[in-house]
Formats: structure tokens, C-alpha cells, sequence
């Protein structure tokens, strides 16, 4: 099981997520022991349309540019580390929890 965990860097913070491509709907489901974040999307993992949808999904939830998002590792993978940028991690904590399902 992977330990991470969220944290400040210099200009954003740190996210960790376990996608599940093809749901039933886009939504924050959960947030695991580990600290990792359940997310949930309708895209197919066809050609990072996953990851897009992923990208969408978080930057609508966070109240953020989509560009201030990336996936810093685990691109092809259902877990991800993504960078946020512009927003420490207590902030962005408290936002996922405010969109939890």
C-alpha cells in the first residue's frame, strides 16, 4: 500500500489519486486510509481521456485552472500523483472533503 500523503510544496501542493476510469458518473468518492483520494470518472482510459477527464473533474472541484493540475506520475496507471498548484494543502484537503459523495 502506498503512504502518501498530502503536503505543502513551494508553490502548491502534492495529490495522490486511485482513479476508476468508466464509472457511472465524474465525483470525489472517498479519501483512503493512506491519504490517497477516490475519484471516480466516465471516461474510458482510451488515450488519456481518463486523465483529462480527471484534470476536468478536480479543477471544477478545487475552483482552479485546469492548468494549475498536472499528473506528475502514474500517467498510465490507476494511481496518480498529481501537482496542485496555487493552493496549500490544508485548503485543498478541506475542498475535496466540502465534495466528498
Amino acid at each position: 500500500m502506498r503512504k502518501y500523503k498530502l503536503h505543502d510544496g513551494k508553490v502548491g501542493s502534492a495529490l495522490a489519486v486511485r482513479l476508476t476510469p468508466k464509472a457511472s458518473r465524474d465525483a470525489v468518492v472517498g479519501i483512503l486510509e493512506d491519504g490517497t483520494v477516490k475519484v471516480h470518472v466516465t471516461a474510458p482510459p482510451n488515450e488519456g481521456q481518463d486523465n483529462a477527464a480527471l484534470i476536468a473533474l478536480l479543477a471544477e472541484v478545487l475552483d482552479v485552472p485546469t492548468g494549475n493540475l498536472a499528473i506528475v506520475a502514474g500517467e498510465e496507471g490507476r494511481d496518480k500523483l498529481m501537482s496542485v498548484l496555487g493552493m496549500d494543502a490544508v485548503t485543498l484537503t478541506q475542498c475535496l472533503r466540502d465534495h466528498l459523495d
